[in-house]
């Protein structure tokens, strides 16, 4: 059986007050069923490593750089994360496509440094509200997986964590029916499986998109939805931690 996990990304929302508020009840927290994973900002990464020393509470980042090295100012390198602790990395976020034209080749590329390394790629999928409403949701998530897919051995897609967020329900309060995301997350599963049967069943996928407390047990109640990428409930530690004990 899959251990569930539920990753609180705080995007660009933080101060060392902030941090220090949410950090220790997380890092206090017991008998969770679920692992749990935070994602601070970069400058806050330190901080965060030391808050979470001797816990179980898992250390990622927002981003890293598809280079190992070199004249690239203001890139962050996976190598240089993994000297933080870091264990996972956030890639190919629906914002960071949006506003940053990341694609799906140098999500890849990113893909394959944060592997390099040792750390454990969290790569986001998902439609747009316009791309839902043509029907596309099947063709843009699929390819966005398989290009993960095809680009890596089992022994490297084994680290691979898949987070499928619809782009329309990401901060505007709406939220993919239970129902709807499983559609998606089976989806997802099944082209793993075409690859590597057992792979697939080893594989987490988490969803994203307005998830809450109040509809976190139905979401993680679906067969193939192994827990959350979290947002702005994540900024609340009580509320990310209700969410947590959903899980299981």
């Amino acid at each position: 059986m899959r251990q569930k996990l539920v990753a609180g990304n705080w995007k660009m929302n933080a101060s060392r007050e902030l941090l220090e508020r949410l950090l220790d009840p997380v890092a206090q927290e017991k008998g969770l069923a679920c692992r749990l994973l935070v994602c601070p900002p970069h400058p806050y990464l330190p901080l965060a490593a030391e808050k979470l020393k001797s816990t179980d509470v898992a250390l990622g980042a927002q981003d890293c750089a598809a280079t190992p090295e070199g004249a690239y100012t203001g890139e962050v390198a996976a190598s240089m994360l993994a000297d933080l602790g870091v264990e996972y990395v956030l890639l190919g976020h629906s914002e960071r496509r949006q506003y940053q034209k990341e694609t799906d080749a140098l999500v890849v590329e990113k893909a394959g440094q944060a592997l390099a390394q040792g750390l454990k790629p969290v790569v986001c999928v998902g439609e747009t509200l316009g791309e839902r409403e043509a029907g596309k949701t099947r063709d843009v998530v699929l390819e966005q997986v398989k290009a993960i897919l095809t680009a890596f051995s089992s022994e490297e897609l084994v680290k691979v964590v898949f987070a499928y967020e619809p782009v329309w329900a990401i901060g505007t309060g709406l939220s993919a029916s239970p129902e709807e995301a499983q559609e998606v997350h089976a989806l997802i599963r099944k082209a793993i499986a075409e690859q590597d049967g057992q792979l697939a069943e080893q594989a987490l996928l988490l969803y994203g998109g307005s998830v809450k407390a109040e509809n976190a047990a139905s979401l993680f109640s679906m067969p193939d939805i192994d827990g959350g990428l979290i947002g702005g409930a994540s900024l609340d530690a009580g509320q990310f931690l209700a969410i947590a004990h959903a899980a299981g």
